[in-house]
């Protein structure tokens, strides 16, 4: 593991502050990724809401995604909304 630097800590409403070292984050990348895979798997069997609540599925049902869409050939809106841009 390597040292990421220091940070400060605030507590007790803003009156107190303390260093310490910062760790690593443990919220991204391809172990968190297979954290929640395994987490899936192990309660695949659980049933959970869909649609506003009008229907249940089992969370083994739910197909697995690839990543985020690219956006190509998308227009986005920019200056205030009265211009556009396509990404390309």
């Amino acid at each position: 593991m390597c040292n990421m630097g220091k940070v400060v800590r605030v507590g007790s409403r803003g009156t107190s502050r303390r260093e310490s070292d910062k760790e690593a984050d443990n919220w991204t990348g391809k172990e968190y990724a297979d954290l929640q895979k395994k987490r899936k798997d192990a309660a695949k069997d659980v049933y959970v809401s869909m649609g506003r609540g009008t229907k249940k599925i089992k969370l083994g049902d739910i197909a697995e995604t690839s990543g985020r869409p690219t956006g190509k050939g998308r227009w986005v809106s920019m200056g205030r909304g009265t211009g556009r841009r396509k990404i390309e």
